[in-house]
């Protein structure tokens, strides 16, 4: 059996970038679930649909042709054969993909998809409903959070550096939505699993974190 972690937590937490350094630290693959729900959203927008019509989003997901590959160990996002890995980070793309996530249809039919990856090499997977729903019998199961405070400091910061100058509040007052909407949705609801492992990152530093979360597979794993 593939060895399988799974790691949960709320939106600005940090789950991509510590989930790609303790993929690299294990030498296993990292599959980020988000960005399969941009590239839908991506699809959504250019057929100009509006993602809050959940009949119509089904309609596109259920033609979408999101693949997953990887190059030297990093994941490409494709959108049939374009690699949309670029075009799903922009803030039109995470504000769809916040309506879109909340389909059940979508949800469906990425989890599916999901669950086939993961039976196919090593992987360490990160979304909202991993280890409550996608691996629920994994060995490892991480619910990496910290106080929205903190995550609304961190995501002010990045987009400092690329300069955008969006006002700390109202950054803070967009993850506390995103927060209510993933918490609160009928389909797969952001939560902690039972038999999950709580890592709050607000006080620690990534090396920190990876470390920490590397010392717990090791421990369940033997590595």
């Amino acid at each position: 059996m593939p060895m399988n972690i799974a790691i949960d937590g709320p939106v600005g937490a940090g789950k991509s970038s510590i989930a790609d350094l303790v993929a690299e630290r294990l030498h296993i693959l990292h599959l980020d679930t988000g960005a399969m729900y941009r590239a839908v959203a991506l699809d959504v927008l250019r057929s100009g649909i509006d993602p809050r019509d959940g009949e119509a989003v089904a309609g596109v997901c259920e033609e979408a042709d999101v693949r997953v590959r990887y190059e030297n160990g990093a994941q490409r996002t494709l959108l049939g054969d374009e690699d949309v890995t670029g075009l799903i980070r922009t803030k039109e793309v995470s504000a769809a993909a916040s309506h879109v996530s909340k389909w059940p249809a979508v949800r469906r039919r990425m989890v599916r998809a999901q669950r086939e990856l993961a039976k196919t090499a090593d992987m360490l997977i990160d979304g909202r409903d991993i280890g409550t729903n996608v691996l629920v019998d994994a060995p490892v199961k991480i619910y990496l959070t910290a106080t929205p405070e903190e995550r609304a400091r961190r995501r002010y910061m990045q987009q400092m550096e690329k300069g955008d100058t969006t006002p700390y509040e109202q950054v803070l007052s967009a993850l506390n939505e995103r927060d209510s909407q993933d918490m609160n949705r009928e389909t797969d609801p952001l939560r902690q699993a039972e038999d999950a492992v709580l890592v709050d990152s607000t006080r620690m530093t990534p090396e920190q974190v990876v470390d920490a979360i590397v010392a717990i597979v090791e421990e369940v794993y033997g590595k």
